[in-house]
C-alpha cells in the first residue's frame, strides 16, 4: 500500500463523505452512470489533488527550516492537534514506534473509575514529559544534550485499552486478518500504548522513546520498530523499491479536517493510526524490467508521474486507453487497486518509513514501515481489502506486523494529554 486509496471489500459498510472538489468530482462520475460493476472503474475520473486546496499542508506554521547551530527547528508540541502526523509538514528522516503493553486492562466496558483515573494520568504524565523533552530547555533531559531539535512525540491507545472504556468508542475495533495476516508474530502486532517519536537526529529518537517508556509503570514492549525516509518534499519520497510514495494524500486544513481528524465527541481532534510492517521482496522487484515496475506500480519511476500522463503529483486517469484499447494504468496496478474512488471512503494521510533489520534465517529482513492516519478505521480496512483481492505488488510484499491506535487529541500546558478520555 504505498500510493493512493482504494475501494471496498463487498462486505464493508460505506461513509458518505463530504466536501473536497476531489470527492465531488469522483462523485460526479458515479452519477453520471458510466459503467457499472467490474466495468465502474472505467468510469470513474480522478482530479489533480494539486488543486484541491490552496492551503498548506501542515495544520500550523512552517517550522521545518534549519537555524544557524546546524540543529532543525523545533515542532511545538501542543496544539489542537498532536506533533508528528501533520507537522512538521516533511516528516522528519528517523522514527522510532514504541508499542507497550499496560498491566491489568479490564475487558470490553468493564473500566473502573480507578482504571480511568489511572490512564488518564499516564496519558497526562506523558504530555508534561513530551512538553518538557521538545522545549527549549530540554538540554538534560532524556539525553538530548544539543536540545530538541525537530523531535516530535505521538502517543496513541489500542483497542483493548479503548474498549474496556467503552467498546463505541472510535479507536475500540482491532483490525481484521487481511491476507497473510496469519503468518504475522503476536510480538509485532497489537499494543496497548504507542510512543512513536521522530526527528533529524536518530540518537535523540532512540532516547527520547526509551525514556519516556521508561516513566510508564509496570509496562512491557511488546514490540519496536526503528525506520528511516528518503530526501523528499511534503509527503512524497522515495520508498524501498524505488517509487515515489506518498503522492495522493489530504492536503491542507480544510482536508484534514474532513478525512483525518475525529470530528466529534471525546475524542475529537484525534485520529486512528494504523501500522504495517511489510516486508519487501526489493531483490525480485529489482530484477524485472522498468516497464513491468511501472505497469505493477501505475507510475513513471523517473519522477512518479501516472501513466496516464500528467506531472508528479497528478493522480491517475482511470479513464486513459491505448489505442488498441488496453487501459493505459494496468487494471492489477497498485494506483488503481488502491485508487479512493471505489471506496467511498475518505483519504489516508500516509507518513511512512523504510526499514532494515538486517538478515534473519537467511532473508533479509528489511522493507516499508507504513503508516497512516485517518478519521475511521474503515478508510484502510476496505484499501486493504481490495489491494489484497486485485493488487498485483502483493507478490513483492509480505505483511510482518500489524497495529492500530487511537491518536489522542491534542494537548496544551493548560489541557493535559488524554483530558477527554471517558
Amino acid at each position: 500500500m504505498m500510493d493512493d486509496d482504494a475501494t471496498p471489500h463487498p462486505t464493508a459498510p460505506n461513509p458518505a463523505p463530504t466536501g473536497t472538489r476531489r470527492r465531488d468530482l469522483l462523485r460526479g462520475a458515479i452519477a453520471a452512470g458510466i459503467g457499472a460493476g467490474a466495468g465502474l472503474s472505467a468510469g470513474l475520473l480522478a482530479s489533480s489533488a494539486a488543486e484541491d486546496d490552496d492551503a498548506p499542508h501542515a495544520s500550523g506554521p512552517d517550522t521545518s527550516g534549519t537555524p544557524a547551530t546546524g540543529r532543525a527547528a523545533s515542532v511545538a508540541a501542543d496544539g489542537d492537534q498532536q506533533a508528528g502526523i501533520a507537522r512538521p509538514d516533511t516528516p522528519q528522516p528517523h522514527g522510532l514506534l514504541l508499542a507497550l503493553d499496560l498491566p491489568d486492562v479490564p475487558e470490553p466496558g468493564a473500566a473502573d473509575a480507578a482504571f480511568r483515573d489511572r490512564l488518564r494520568e499516564l496519558c497526562a504524565g506523558l504530555g508534561r514529559s513530551i512538553m518538557t523533552l521538545t522545549s527549549a530547555d530540554s538540554a538534560d533531559t532524556a539525553g538530548l544534550l544539543d536540545g530538541p531539535g525537530d523531535l516530535t512525540v505521538t502517543v496513541g491507545l489500542g483497542p483493548r485499552v479503548m474498549a474496556a472504556l467503552d467498546p463505541q468508542l472510535p479507536g475500540a475495533e482491532p483490525l481484521p486478518a487481511f491476507a497473510g495476516d496469519d503468518a504475522v508474530p503476536a510480538t509485532r502486532a497489537g499494543g496497548d500504548l504507542l510512543i512513536a517519536t521522530y526527528g533529524s537526529d536518530p540518537n535523540d529518537v532512540h532516547r527520547a522513546a526509551h525514556w519516556l517508556a521508561e516513566a510508564v509503570p509496570d509496562a512491557t514492549v511488546r514490540w519496536s520498530q526503528r525506520g528511516f525516509r528518503a530526501p523528499g518534499s511534503g509527503t512524497v519520497a522515495r520508498n524501498p523499491l524505488g517509487f515515489h510514495d506518498g503522492v495522493i494524500v489530504p492536503r491542507g486544513d480544510h482536508e484534514l479536517a474532513e478525512h483525518v481528524w475525529i470530528p466529534d465527541g471525546p475524542m475529537a481532534g484525534g485520529s486512528i493510526c494504523v501500522v504495517r510492517r511489510l516486508r519487501l521482496d526489493t531483490t525480485a522487484f529489482a530484477a524485472e524490467p522498468v516497464e513491468h515496475q511501472e505497469a505493477v506500480i501505475g507510475r513513471h519511476r523517473h519522477d512518479g508521474s501516472p501513466l496516464s500522463g500528467g506531472g508528479p503529483s497528478d493522480e491517475v486517469d482511470l479513464l486513459a486507453k491505448t489505442p488498441d484499447g488496453q487501459y493505459v494504468t494496468p487494471v492489477r496496478s497498485h494506483v488503481r487497486a488502491a485508487h479512493p474512488a471505489l471506496t467511498g471512503s475518505h483519504l489516508m494521510l500516509r507518513r511512512g518509513y523504510a526499514f532494515d533489520d538486517g538478515v534473519t534465517d537467511g532473508t533479509a529482513d528489511a522493507g516499508l514501515l507504513f503508516i497512516c492516519f485517518q478519521r475511521d478505521l474503515r478508510t484502510f480496512v476496505q484499501t486493504q481489502f481490495r489491494l489484497d483481492e486485485t493488487d498485483a505488488l502483493t507478490e513483492y510484499v509480505t505483511p510482518t506486523g500489524s497495529a492500530t491506535f487511537l491518536i489522542l487529541p491534542g494537548f496544551s500546558a493548560d489541557r493535559p494529554l488524554g483530558a477527554t478520555l471517558p
